[in-house]
Parts: C-alpha cells; structure tokens; sequence
C-alpha cells in the first residue's frame, strides 16, 4: 500500500505541474489511435500491420487471415469451430489479445476464439511479437494481437456493402458506415455470416457433421472533438456466436455451443504541449451455454463481468526524454454452474521511460507491478531498443520478464479447481535485424524463451477428475524471417509478401517437445494489380506437428482470389470477387482427427457508395 501511495503522490505532483499554461497543438495525434503503446513504445519489437485491404478480402473470420499472412499457428478445431493461436510455442492462454488499447482474453479459460472475430469491422490488426505482460498485463506471453479502430474526422461520409454466397451453403455479408464533419466522426460495422459447413472429408466419403454455424458482429464507434485538446471517444462491440460443435472422425457429435460477447468503452483524451492524460473506462461481458445434446434444453453456462478503469499520463521532459505513468483498476464477477461465484480486484503500475537521444537511437525501460486479491503477482519488466546503423538496415532488441495469473476455471472450477497456484513467469530476449530498400522490406528476428510454473490440467488417480498444478518449464527457441517486395510501373502493381518461422520447443520436465508445434511454417502472398483488374495467390507450408503418441503430417494448402471493379460516372462503384479455396484439394487437419475443407469457392459483391 505504501507503493500505492507513493505512485498517487508522484501522479499529483506531475499533473499539478503540468497544469500551467502551455502552447496550444494544432492537432490530437491521438485522435486516430486508440491504443498509443502500441507503435511509441515498442521501437525494439516486430510489428506487422495488416490494414482494412487485407483483413476485408476475408469475411468469415480473422482465423483465416491471420494463418497466411503472420507466422501464428493455429489449432482449429474443425472449420469455424474453436480456434486457438500458438504464438512462437506458447499456448493460446499465452496469447494477448488487445481491443482498442485493452486486454480482452477471457478470465474463465484466458484464451480468445479467433473464429468469432470477424477481421471486417477493424480498420487495422497488429501483431506485436515477443511478450507484453508489462504493458498489456496477463497472458501476453508469446505475443499479442491488437484489434483496432479508427476514428477520422475530415469531411466524409463512405457506405460499403458486401454480399458473398458460397460452397457449403455459405452466406455472408456486411455492412459498414463511416463519416467524418468539423467536430464529430464516427463509423459502424455489422458483419453476419452462416454456414451449413458440410464439406467433404477427402478420400473418406464423408462429410463433416453437426458442423453448422452462424456469427453476428456488430460495432459502433464514435467519436467527439470537446476542444483543440480534447477528444471523447465510444467504442463498442457485440458479438454472437451459434455453433454447433462438429464430429471427428472416429466420434460423432450432437453438442453445441452458443456465445456472447460485450464491450463498452469510453475514452478521454487531452493533450498539451508537454503532457497527455487518456483516461479509459470499459464494461465488458462474456458469456456462454453449452448444450451435451442441441435437441434438448439442458445446459450448462457460465459468464463474467469486468468493470475496467485505467489513465495513462504522458510527461515529456525534454526533446528527448518522455516518461509515461500507467494505474489501471479492475473488479471482475463472474457465476456459472461449475464455479461457486468468484470475484477479483486487481490494481496495476507501469512506469515507462522513453528515451531518442538522436535520430539512430531510441529506447525504453519499462516496470509494472500489480496487486490482485486471490493470490500474489510477480513484478516484470521489460526493455527495448532500436538503432540504425546505416540508412537501410535497423537492429532492434527486446528483453522482458512476462506473466500469466491462473483463470477463474484454473482457481475455482468444480470439481477440480486449484486455490494454491501460482502465476506462470516467463523471461526471454528477442533480437531484429531490419533491411530497407526503395523495393524490399526484410526483417529477421531470432527469440530466446524460458517460461515456469506452466499450469496444466492433469488427471489425479486418488480423486478421479483432472486438475491445474503448477508442474511443466518449457523452453522456446527459434528464427523468424520476413520478406516484403514491391513494385510499381505504368499501371501495374506487384506485391510479394513471405514469411518462414524455425521453432523448436521443449517441455523441460518430459525432456520432449510440445505438442500441436510446427517446427517449420511458411506463407507467400503475390498480389497483381492492373487498373481494375486483381489477382492474388496465397500459399501456406506447414511442417509436421507433434501430437499425444502420434505426429501430423505436414501439409501445403493454396487459395487464389479474382477481382475487378466496376467504376460509374455517380459515387457508386462496385468489385465483383470469385476466391478459389485450397485450389489443390489437400487433405490436411489442424487438430488430429478434424479434417479441413476440401476445394471451396466463394463469390462477394461489394458495393460502395
């Protein structure tokens, strides 16, 4: 508590002294952005930005954008079933997942379904390699993916539509409104997608049963400028999920699974001309009904509330020098039928100090601590640099000391849950290397993480159910490269875009691997554009995977995509796309005995007025 106070002190001190009249700013950079750490503080880590050009040519989830244009792995439970990442080797719950500048992985099982976030309602996703624990809290371990979007406030007023239908009964289609006038902006987005998913096992004359499901997406953003220096923003989202949870093939299936999540956010910034204060307040809500047999109304469910308040505070001290103070509250609830109603508080601090003492050098040191009510957290940090040793090649660095608190399941789940855990502690260093040209973009980055106390659910002979101990360390290694080529001449455009990652993993008690681990995963995207005409090719290796007693294949799997858009003499314009889906016919599974989607099509119209 004396830590507590000291931190409020320092917070009065610096706000009261920052409160002297300073320069006006001609504009809030922040006004855009609502999740600032994300590209000030991180000049030593790997970043990949996909914008909404990518993230749009997908519209049934951001599982299958991500699988061929980043290096995650992901554990796919059946087509549009639970989706889980692994991240460098690490697990899903490992795996950060931040919504405009919050964490949102789940606190019942700490992971995120990827399958139930629709990529068409962002403007832009990031993926930050190596762990963020300080600045992003639990469970950023491997990495975090950031969900984010954009508030623009020039004159404008866009409506976009899309309708698509294809293989396996497949509808989809959204639509998004944005505008933008003097002091208000605001965009909003509903995406909506349903399925029969009765694709055909290759060579097993069959097909996927009890496969069925549909996804409704809803977001709304607002945003209002109260002064040359203050900008309230609104952020929310509304997610529904109605699967069923389809057979393997050696066990047929008649369970289903209904989700639904809400996320309310109200952002506050103010910005001087040596200082910046965002304050953040979110509600969110998740919940879910989990059905043994969908023709009966039997059930079991569960759901959690999190009520989160947090200010960042941004001093600049000199030209060079910046330190920000992060506090952050959260009070967490949640009930269900295998769990006696659990609640957490959790306060956190992060101090972070920025330094550029020239324009080849920048750094930052960073610090948090948190204090949760059921159980002791480990203090982190972290560190990153970055400098340009000539004009076209960067090296970047980053160490850090990361964690994972134990879930609300993990603590309280009955039978089975475990009031005697301890957070998973991790430390590693990753080191970038960065290449730039007028036409090629190559980053390399080797990683280096020892993660322990890893919580696992085992069987216990003597009480005949599984339970979490704190029993595994594991040990992560591996090379990541990154290719970007582009060129332009007349009205032809090429895009290259590749990626291969080398992991090896150890689990340090067996003295084997990890399962579910590609040691080797590669995509290449090329693109061609002429005018109004686009082709894209899309190709993903993936290298054998360790599985309990057994090993799955590697496997290679290709999509091609046709575009053209049709321009007209009004605002109107439409783009008719044809995407040809694993164009080989590759058999192939993501999670032993779950077969993916044989060759698939898929046609969309976008109108755009």
């Amino acid at each position: 508590m004396r830590l507590l106070l000291l931190v409020y002190i320092l917070l009065g001190c610096v706000y009261g002294y920052a409160q002297k009249p300073l320069d006006s700013i001609q504009r809030l950079d922040e006004v855009v952005l609502s999740d600032v750490k994300l590209k000030r503080f991180a000049n030593g880590y790997k970043l990949i930005v996909l914008n909404d050009s990518v993230l749009k040519k997908n519209t049934t989830s951001l599982t299958d954008v991500l699988r061929f244009n980043s290096s995650i792995y992901f554990k796919e439970n059946g087509y549009g079933m639970v989706s889980s990442p692994s991240f460098r080797g690490t697990n899903a719950s490992q795996t950060g997942v931040i919504w405009n500048g919050i964490n949102i992985n789940s606190i019942l099982n700490g992971q995120v379904d990827f399958n139930i976030i629709s990529s068409v309602n962002y403007d832009n996703v990031t993926i930050r390699n190596s762990g963020g624990s300080v600045q992003y809290g639990s469970g950023a371990i491997g990495g975090t993916v950031h969900l984010s979007n954009e508030l623009d406030f020039s004159e404008h007023t866009d409506h976009t539509l899309r309708v698509g239908y294809g293989s396996f009964n497949t509808f989809n289609t959204n639509y998004n409104f944005s505008f933008g006038k003097e002091k208000w902006s605001g965009n909003f987005g509903v995406a909506y997608v349903d399925s029969e998913n009765d694709y055909e096992f290759i060579g097993l004359d069959r097909r996927n049963e009890n496969g069925q499901f549909n996804n409704l997406d809803i977001n709304l953003n607002l945003g209002y400028t109260l002064s040359d220096k203050d900008v309230l923003k609104l952020y929310h989202q509304n997610f529904r999920s109605d699967r069923n949870l389809s057979a393997t093939i050696v066990a047929p299936s008649n369970s289903r699974y209904e989700s639904e999540d809400y996320r309310t956010m109200i952002d506050w910034v103010h910005a001087e001309k040596s200082y910046k204060s965002v304050l953040k307040a979110a509600h969110l809500s998740e919940q879910f009904k989990y059905f043994e047999n969908k023709d009966l109304d039997i059930f079991s469910k569960g759901q959690a509330t999190t009520w989160y308040l947090k200010h960042n505070y941004e001093r600049k001290l000199t030209n060079s020098i910046t330190t920000t103070v992060l506090t952050d509250y959260t009070t967490i609830t949640a009930e269900g039928n295998s769990f006696d109603n659990p609640k957490r508080d959790a306060f956190s601090t992060t101090v972070i100090f920025s330094h550029q003492p020239n324009n080849k050098l920048a750094y930052n040191l960073n610090l948090r601590k948190d204090f949760i009510s059921d159980f002791e957290s480990p203090f982190v940090f972290s560190g990153d640099l970055s400098y340009e040793l000539t004009k076209n090649y960067t090296v970047k660095l980053n160490a850090s000391k990361n964690f994972r608190v134990p879930t609300f399941n993990d603590l309280y789940w009955t039978p089975g849950g475990n009031l005697d855990l301890n957070p998973e502690e991790s430390y590693q260093i990753d080191l970038g290397h960065s290449f730039t040209t007028k036409l090629v973009e190559f980053d390399i980055n080797t990683f280096y993480i020892e993660t322990s106390d890893l919580i696992q659910w085992r069987p216990d002979s003597s009480l005949g159910y599984w339970l979490p101990i704190n029993i595994a360390s594991t040990k992560h290694y591996g090379l990541e490269a990154d290719l970007r080529f582009k060129k332009e001449f007349n009205n032809h455009k090429l895009l290259l875009v590749g990626s291969y990652s080398y992991t090896e993993t150890e689990d340090v008690e067996r003295q084997e691997p990890l399962i579910y681990v590609p040691i080797h995963k590669a995509n290449l995207s090329a693109s061609y554009n002429y005018k109004s005409f686009s082709a894209i090719y899309q190709h993903l290796f993936n290298g054998e995977v360790n599985i309990i007693g057994n090993t799955l294949k590697e496997f290679q799997v290709a999509n091609i995509g046709l575009s053209y858009n049709f321009k007209s003499n009004s605002k109107l314009d439409y783009t008719v796309d044809l995407n040809i889906n694993n164009i080989y016919n590759t058999y192939y599974e993501n999670v032993a005995l779950r077969p993916m989607p044989n060759r698939n099509l898929n046609m969309r119209l976008t109108l755009n007025f």
